[in-house]
């Protein structure tokens, strides 16, 4: 990568800090040349050489930049990454992709008609924990599959003060949030659902967004089960698969965030990988007997997305996030919000 990609950050919070900053820091095929930040310099650390502005419009306005990191509150995400293809450059938006399907439609457009690049970070999807149990589908020892179920669980009792996240209106909430993340990973597993029915509750006393779903989406021959509260002190299998000859359980979560949240950068040795007894148990019959086996977990490598974009700049190469894919997304999370409110199962 003889040819880094002038790059720039528009906002330094939580996914700055954690996520893009540290991705793009080791990946040679990029140069974060500028970071937006309203007041403070955090950025600095990571990047000296990068200029800080204090305003959206001096990101747009400098012809140096080729790419623009949206990494933005949600309710930004549509505005802010239609202003930067207008102005010709590529554009990574944090998920949801916007808040509603038709605003992402727009963006798709928009940037067809410039010839950018535009993707969507569903970083999620290079979890070592997802990552092994495409493998497990894939391979089908439990045969047909009846059920599959995905939990992301915390505990977390209070109200956290000062952030978007815990505020807002139908949009705001663990739906948009940890949703899109686990929704996305479904779709990639079995694509569109033929029905949709969405339980979203308030469970944390004082709260006033969404923090608990349970999300039933049903498919030819099986269903896939989402869930997810912030009340769960002890939680179960992250995901469980049953199939027409056996089950599959996988627990605990990838570790790369925590890693990254500890300072850790993501080319270190042995990234995104477990111990082996993190590994998933998978149960199932075979010519009449009972096997039990430990499913080694593939190591997850949230690198992988910003050398698939790099890759698509400068070579031409089709993006593994689809744009398109994640207007699929927002549609079914739409879906979702249908379904609770009118108390029904909605047939897509």
């Amino acid at each position: 990568m003889t040819h880094p990609i002038k790059t720039a950050i528009a906002s330094f919070g939580m996914s700055g800090q954690v996520f893009h900053g540290p991705l793009l820091k080791v990946n040679s095929g990029f140069e974060v040349v500028s970071v937006f930040e309203r007041s403070k310099n955090i950025s600095e650390k990571l990047f000296p050489e990068a200029r800080i502005v204090r305003t959206y419009d001096e990101l747009l306005n400098d012809s140096a930049i080729e790419l623009i990191i949206v990494n933005t509150p949600d309710v930004f995400h549509f505005e802010m990454a239609k202003q930067a293809i207008l102005h010709g450059k590529h554009v990574v938006v944090e998920k949801p992709l916007a808040q509603k399907s038709d605003e992402g439609a727009e963006l798709i457009r928009l940037a067809k008609e410039k010839g950018l690049v535009f993707t969507v970070f569903q970083n999620r999807r290079w979890d070592n924990d997802f990552r092994t149990v495409k493998k497990v589908i894939e391979e089908a020892k439990f045969g047909r599959l009846i059920e599959f179920e995905s939990h992301f669980d915390r505990y977390r009792t209070y109200i956290a003060p000062d952030t978007w996240k815990e505020e807002g209106d139908e949009y705001s909430g663990v739906l948009y949030n940890l949703g899109s993340h686990m929704i996305d990973q479904v779709y990639v597993l079995f694509g569109m659902p033929k029905a949709v029915t969405a339980h979203l509750r308030i469970v944390r006393k004082n709260g006033v967004v969404t923090d608990y779903y349970d999300i039933r989406l049903e498919y030819e021959g099986f269903a896939a089960l989402v869930k997810c509260s912030y009340l769960v002190k002890d939680p179960g299998p992250r995901y469980t698969i049953h199939g027409e000859y056996g089950t599959f359980y996988k627990s605990g979560l990838d570790p790369q965030e925590e890693m990254l949240k500890e300072g850790h950068l993501p080319n270190e040795e042995n990234w995104g990988t477990e111990e082996p007894e993190e590994w998933g148990t998978l149960l199932y019959e075979e010519d009449g007997e009972d096997v039990e086996e430990l499913v080694e977990t593939v190591s997850g490598d949230y690198n992988i997305f910003y050398n698939n974009v790099y890759d698509a700049i400068r070579n031409g190469a089709k993006l593994l996030v689809k744009p398109e894919e994640t207007v699929d997304v927002l549609k079914i999370l739409e879906t979702c919000l249908i379904s609770n409110k009118e108390k029904r199962t909605i047939i897509l």
